[in-house]
């Protein structure tokens, strides 16, 4: 396995999968469980009713049951990653995480069937009995030249999609990068000139596609380990090959190499020299998609041919070949129309929907979750980001929409607008965002200090920020224990930063620094001194204001109100505001920002006033579009109550500033969350369910994130600290190194200021 910039230990590895419950999918009902009447209508007796609709007509099996939104992901082991053939039960770990990736990209369910055969007959006799059970059938991980006759075969016997990832999913998404590389370069596909090195499964399903789409026959040359496949060569040749067998002279890679536009790589490392791109020809396109190290470095590349465009399938370099970017959305359109099979049109449209895509302006809220940069349509941007949550809508609509023109839907959409904005609306944008803000981090590195190094959560959280790497992690503790530490993770000490509240050269400016801030307050300067050298928050916000890193987390052994405590005698909340907490609660299709949950016992109608504007902000560039409710335990002034002015005040101190979001108030949770109470009053302002709760006081505030945390289904982010001169973040006692990684991230991105 190549080194990356995503970085772990093979015990982390096998930590994941382990801890909790086993493995990486489990099944939840969709429909209620708890009473008797529940039951009995979930199975006997209230089951047949179904039962007899399906008989008498099996279409409407997508109505009654799972079938419309499941896809069998479905492998014999014969050709795992790049490790070969370990076997139908190695792969099923491969086929849990291909699974989660249908769900977590496209919200299509899918079970994982990992078939103990490497008799093609039997493979297919198997796969094809499951038709009943499924919408789809993505097939993974199975060698050439048996996953050409599977896949062809299934697809003739079956009338549900069936798709072998490795080949098509590689293809779209390169003949994507190739439709956008040719319009960089003036090119047309009709007249470029290709050499495809590797002759397996994905290459030749690349070739297949390419020529689908407009380049010429003959303008294709493929070689594999013995050579150019010829016209007329014998050895090492089969059906698939002598399809694509060339009429040519040359018999190497070197020789058909030169004068070229464009190199499909998809063999070995190393196998495109730099004088083979040498004698390429002007603006040479290469995608060296060899996994795990491509056909050609790209520095070697770009120093070889400095105006060569290139792509592989690595995440450290620009222009990713990721089949995350199709096989979710690809089975999304088609489920969605209840397509008979995926066919070339179905193809061709997610590759040219995917190229457009990469054409188009990144949403603002997607540069301010990647820090304020922008992904522009040229050179280093001719694919897709893979967390683009644009990909939904654009991909699955063209897919679906090309299954209609070509016919083989079931199910056709009417209204193409509307089917667009329900999947916009599948999946919880929160998800897609906090992974462009991991890519922020690690696109603009920056230092956060970890002020309790000494702690194991910690020092596993700051190993993982920085083998991950979105920046320098920066370790307060005592240098020969967390060096210690350090060795113990399997990691090299000297990589680290260490800082000594007790040896640091840096004291003397500190105490000077603090004393001359508390000097006023009852503080001798021996009662500094000994803050500096024993108080590793005094000491670490003391290395953050004097500009040592750019970001500070701590929190995990003292209650955040004690740590808020010693952190504010050294820092300030931002000129002109007050510093407030958030809690973020994530769900499967929802996002709600919780505040003040840590900070402000009983705000003010100002201080309501300005969380609600600055918690809009953060939802915003989280990726929602803010909808604010001011709760209470009123409903718009029923019951009256001694504490609603400052909440009414507040949202008329919103009505003269007159902001960029919807806001309303005073009401309690259920209306602010149910649309059906909402109905109730015509008046209220939201357009939908508030996304920002607002809530009066911090008692409340505080006791519901709790109860959510520890009774809710939701994921948890947080607190976020608000508005202090500095990122700041402070973490729960119960964090996990999971939960310090990400607020270290959050910070490190700026998504908190």
């Amino acid at each position: 396995m190549s080194e990356s910039d995503v970085q772990f230990t093979a015990q982390e590895a096998l930590d994941f999968h382990s801890q909790g419950r086993p493995g990486k999918i489990e099944i939840i009902a969709t429909k209620p469980m708890a009473t008797q009447r529940d039951l009995s209508l979930a199975y006997s007796p209230g089951v047949a009713v179904p039962v007899q609709a399906i008989y008498d007509d099996p279409a409407t099996a997508y109505d009654y049951t799972a079938k419309g939104n499941l896809v069998a992901v479905i492998s014999n082991g014969t050709a795992i990653l790049g490790m070969g053939n370990l076997g139908a039960l190695a792969s099923k770990p491969v086929m849990e995480g291909k699974a989660v990736l249908f769900k977590r990209f496209a919200d299509v369910d899918s079970i994982d069937i990992e078939v103990k055969t490497e008799d093609v007959d039997r493979f297919i006799d198997a796969v094809e009995l499951l038709e009943p059970t499924f919408g789809g059938i993505n097939l993974e991980d199975i060698a050439a030249p048996s996953c050409f006759i599977i896949e062809q075969t299934l697809r003739e016997r079956m009338n549900i999609p069936v798709f072998h990832d490795d080949q098509h999913g590689t293809a779209i998404i390169a003949a994507a990068g190739l439709i956008n590389a040719c319009e960089l370069t003036g090119r047309s596909l009709k007249d470029v000139k290709v050499v495809c090195n590797g002759a397996g499964a994905a290459a030749i399903a690349c070739t297949e596609l390419i020529k689908a789409m407009g380049v010429p026959h003959d303008n294709v040359i493929m070689c594999d380990r013995t050579g150019v496949i010829y016209q007329g060569r014998a050895e090492g040749m089969d059906q698939w090959k002598s399809a694509h067998a060339a009429k040519t002279s040359t018999r190497t890679l070197a020789e058909a190499i030169v004068g070229a536009d464009v190199f499909l790589g998809l063999s070995a490392a190393n196998a495109l020299s730099a004088d083979m791109v040498r004698s390429m020809s002007g603006q040479p396109i290469i995608f060296a998609m060899a996994n795990p190290d491509p056909e050609i470095s790209p520095p070697v590349a770009r120093a070889a041919r400095a105006d060569a465009i290139i792509a592989t399938g690595r995440s450290d370099f620009p222009n990713q070949v990721n089949n995350v970017l199709c096989f979710p959305f690809l089975f999304r359109g088609a489920l969605d129309v209840r397509a008979t099979t995926i066919n070339e049109p179905m193809k061709i449209a997610a590759a040219n929907a995917l190229a457009q895509l990469a054409r188009e302006t990144v949403p603002e809220e997607v540069a301010a979750a990647y820090g304020g940069m922008s992904h522009k349509f040229g050179r280093d941007y001719i694919i897709p980001s893979p967390f683009d949550p644009r990909l939904m809508e654009i991909v699955a609509s063209a897919v679906a929409k090309a299954a209609m023109e070509s016919g083989v839907a079931q199910k056709p959409i009417t209204d193409i607008a509307a089917y667009r904005a329900q999947l916009r609306a599948r999946l919880n944008p929160t998800n897609s965002v906090l992974t462009q803000v991991y890519e922020a981090a690690r696109a603009k590195p920056r230092r956060v200090i970890f002020a309790e190094a000494e702690e194991d959560v910690v020092l596993r959280a700051a190993v993982q920020f920085k083998q991950d790497g979105y920046g320098v992690p920066v370790l307060v503790g005592r240098d020969a224990r967390v060096k210690d530490m350090l060795r113990e993770l399997g990691t090299d000490p000297e990589d680290y930063e260490i800082h000594n509240s007790a040896q640091s050269p840096l004291v003397e400016k500190m105490v000077d620094r603090l004393y001359n801030r508390l000097q006023r307050r009852g503080y001798l300067r021996r009662d500094i001194q000994r803050m500096v050298n024993r108080d590793r928050n005094i000491f670490g916000a003391l290395l953050l204001q004097m500009d040592q890193a750019d970001a500070m987390i701590t929190g995990v052994t003292r209650t955040f109100g004690q740590t808020l405590r010693e952190l504010r005698r050294v820092l300030d909340p931002k000129k002109g505001e007050i510093s407030f907490g958030i809690h973020v609660m994530v769900g499967k299709t929802h996002t709600v920002f919780i505040a003040d949950t840590t900070v402000n016992e009983r705000p003010s109608a100002e201080e309501l006033a300005h969380i609600a504007e600055k918690t809009a902000a953060v939802a915003r560039r989280m990726g929602h579009v803010p909808r604010v409710a001011f709760l209470s335990f009123s409903t718009f002034g029923n019951p009256h109550g001694t504490w609603l002015n400052n909440i009414r005040d507040a949202v008329a101190m919103l009505d003269a500033r007159r902001p960029d979001f919807e806001y309303e108030g005073d009401m309690p949770p259920d209306v602010a969350l149910n649309p059906a109470l909402m109905k109730n009053y015509p008046f209220c302002r939201l357009s939908g369910p508030a996304n920002v709760l607002v809530m009066p006081g911090l008692q409340s505030a505080n006791l519901s994130a709790k109860l959510l945390r520890e009774l809710g289904g939701d994921q948890v982010i947080g607190p976020m600290l608000i508005g202090m001169e500095k990122q700041v973040q402070v973490a729960t006692m119960a964090s996990s190194t999971s939960d310090l990684v990400t607020l270290a991230v959050l910070a490190a991105a700026a998504v908190t200021e």
